[in-house]
Formats: C-alpha cells, structure tokens, sequence
C-alpha cells in the first residue's frame, strides 16, 4: 500500500500547525518520513556476513539505550564533549562510556570530531528528551522491559504465551500498574510516538463532518488533543484506566471540549459518539478481547458511528514490513498480535462491524475504518 497524503487534511494541517505553532513536528515527520537522508558510508572496514550483523543488532540497540538513559544527548546540545566530561556529568567510567559514543559515532548516531569530543548528529537529535518526535522515552522502554523479554522469545515460540509474564512474573499492563517509574517512562514513550503518529493520520483522514469523538484506550489524551486542534466543531473524551490521566497544561484552552472518562474497555465505552478511536488498542489483545473492545463501540455508537483503528497491516505476501516484526514484539509482550487485512476483516465481522477502507499514511501504521 502506498502512503498517502490527502489533499484536504494537508492544508487543514499545514494551517493548524502553524496557528499552533506545532510546524516543528509536522516538519520533523515529513523529513523523517518523506525525506530520509541515509548516512554516508566512508572509509567503512570490511563487514561480516549479513546474517551475523543481523543477530548482533541488539549490540547497537543497548548503545542507543544506555546513551537515552544517561541524557547524552542533552548534555551536548549546545557543544561537542568529551567522554570525561559526559562520564562526570553521568556518574559513569570515562574509558567505557568512550567505546559506547565511538561505537554510536560509527553508525551516525553521533559524530566523532576530534579523538575525544563527539556531537549531535541529524539522526541523534532524537535522543533530546526536549525536541519534537523525541524517541528517548521509548527508546529507554524498549531498551529495558521489551529487551528483556525479547530476551526469552523461545519461551513464547514454545508455549505461545508471553515472554513477559515468565520473565516480570506479571502480565505487561498489571506490571506497569505495580511499578510506577516504569509504567511513567512507557506512558511517556507512547505519548511521544502517538503525537507523530497524530500528524501521519490527519494528514491521511479527513475528520470532517464528525462532531463526537471517543479515543478509547487514549491514555494522557495526546492524540484526541491533536484532532481537536484541527476540527474545533468537534467533542471528544478520552476514556482509558484512571491511572492513565494526566492531563497537560497545553490542554487547558482544549479543556471544555476535551473531557476525560475512567473506566474498562472491556465492560463498556461512553455512548452515542460518531466515532471511536483505537489507536495502538486492539495490537494489545488476544482475537477474543479485542472482538469484545470492539463490540462494546458496536454498542455505544451513534447511528451514523464509525470505529477508527490505527494499526499496521501485515502484507499477505512475501515483502519487507516493519509489522511483521512489530508483530514479534506483541508476541513476548501480551496476547496481541499485527493482523493482515483479511484477519481485521474477520475481526470486525465478530463485532458486527464492516470494515469499509483501510487507509495507509506516512507512517508504518494505517487507519482501519469500520461501521456497523
């Protein structure tokens, strides 16, 4: 499927965006996006086998994590520094933290200027913890807890359950829930993922025309904001746990029509909304709990009501895609699973739902429209 870009929501977008002042992250997702820029390969050794560096990667994944961890990137800013310099400053050793930013300066991350300063590169400048589409939360999350079950795959190859439960001794949600720095750290990984992804999909999907909006699952609300931004004849309610809530400042001028519910997505949503927003939602849940997430917006939405999924789309065929391995991810982290299009046909058709399109955008994910 070939991402788009729809005429109407664009300049409903590039407006918004300017009027809240937001141009840095639409500017930030379109480069990223539309124009990625791919590292030179100078004066590069010799590599070994392609499958090797394959199995290694998770060498550079923990050197992207322990630089997130550490606010490396925040400490250079405004300065190349060195690694005595950034090891004081992070309460670490100088000679180790030196072959982590050399080894980051060999694949872009960083750049390596003088035989002890590095600096921000292009493509680092998303470990800022204080720049639009900053990464650093979620790279500390995957860095952490979906490493490590990661770690145990084969358990979930072997028994078809999650990894996480057999290495955290809980399921992912309740392990969030009973550790609050790292359920903070994961909320705030996806509430920066979600305000990029915000912009893919109001580029995509023109919302016109609807008045009630539910992000059901919606957690700090970050994603309902920015419709709301766009379509000012528009209510919504972000309905999720009560743990999850906690609402910006920024959102205080959005506030009379933006309301927030407490309450399980699995025993009902608020009713007679036009549409209701799944973002990253039913990716989290096993065929059966996802049929009864969907069933309960089947039973809440207006007449004219549609449900809105934003999720990747397994191809059917045997071509590179990001959700076939995302769909690992969901494999050792809960009972989800990314689906294929004929899966979320069946999906939806268990709900009493019928999928009308599926709309690609900018971004890995889709946006899977369905009504009654």
């Amino acid at each position: 499927m070939v991402a788009r870009i729809a005429f109407r929501p664009l300049l409903r977008v590039l407006s918004g965006s300017r009027k809240a002042k937001t141009w840095a992250d639409l500017k930030l997702l379109l480069k990223e996006r539309l124009f990625v820029r791919r590292v030179a390969a100078k004066d590069r050794d010799p590599l070994p086998p392609v499958l090797f560096q394959m199995a290694t990667a998770y060498w550079l994944s923990q050197a992207i994590y322990v630089a997130a961890k550490l606010d490396i990137a925040d400490l250079m800013e405004n300065a190349p520094q060195s690694s005595v310099a950034l090891a004081a400053a992070t309460r670490s050793d100088a000679r180790s933290l030196f072959r982590v930013l050399r080894a980051l300066s060999s694949i872009g991350v960083l750049s390596q200027v003088d035989k002890d300063a590095f600096t921000l590169t292009r493509l680092g400048n998303a470990l800022r913890s204080d720049v639009p589409g900053s990464l650093r939360a979620i790279l500390i999350t995957i860095g952490e807890i979906h490493y490590q079950a990661c770690g145990e795959l084969l358990h979930s190859v072997r028994t078809g359950s999650p990894a996480f439960n057999r290495v955290f001794g809980a399921s992912l949600f309740e392990y969030l829930q009973q550790n609050h720095a790292t359920g903070v750290a994961f909320n705030r990984g996806m509430t920066d993922l979600v305000s990029l992804l915000a912009r893919a999909v109001l580029l995509a999907y023109d919302f016109s025309g609807i008045t009630s909006i539910i992000d059901v699952g919606g957690g700090e609300g970050e994603f309902l904001r920015s419709i709301l931004e766009l379509y000012p004849g528009m209510t919504g309610i972000v309905f999720d746990l009560p743990n999850e809530f906690r609402l910006p400042t920024r959102a205080a001028n959005r506030a009379q029509r933006c309301s927030y519910m407490a309450g399980n997505f699995f025993d009902s949503v608020p009713e007679n909304a036009e549409a209701y927003l799944l973002c990253g939602v039913v990716q989290d849940w096993s065929d059966d709990l996802a049929v009864v997430i969907l069933g309960n917006c089947r039973k809440a939405m207006a007449k004219n009501g549609r449900v809105l999924i934003v999720d990747t789309i397994v191809p059917e065929t045997n071509s590179p895609s990001f959700s076939k391995l995302l769909d690992l991810n969901m494999m050792v982290m809960t009972t989800g699973r990314e689906r294929t299009k004929a899966e979320f046909h069946s999906l939806l058709g268990a709900a009493d739902l019928r999928l009308t399109r599926i709309i690609p955008t900018v971004a890995p994910q889709s946006i899977i429209e369905a009504i009654p």
